[in-house]
């Protein structure tokens, strides 16, 4: 099964900045430091954006989690950098109760 609603999926950019790259976050900081040791940093926010939504398009859903917030979909896939591939990844996307398309929660290497 592909993400429903992929077409609209988004990311929170703040999500990215503010967590997923971000050495002073309490939680992030550990996926901050695997990010940038395969070579992305805040000047390639676009671009890990489009890999995260690439993988959103792409890949099967291997689980979905229904709770009171929404439904999460984990969707697993690879991160490239300059056209080689550099990491097995797991994205978990949320679509909000209530809501129709799916909003990126987090990613982490597999």
């Amino acid at each position: 099964m592909k993400l429903p609603n992929r077409d609209g999926a988004y990311i929170p950019r703040d999500k990215i900045i503010a967590y997923l790259l971000s050495p002073t976050h309490p939680v992030g900081r550990l996926k901050a430091h695997f990010f940038r040791s395969i070579g992305f940093d805040t000047s390639d926010i676009t671009e890990l954006e489009g890999q995260f939504l690439k993988i959103a398009h792409n890949e099967d859903v291997i689980a979905q989690i229904i709770s009171p917030y929404g439904i999460k979909f984990i969707v697993d896939g690879v991160l490239e950098r300059k056209g080689e591939a550099v990491a097995q990844i797991r994205t978990i996307w949320i679509i909000d109760a209530g809501g129709n398309y799916p909003r990126f929660v987090t990613a982490y290497p597999l």
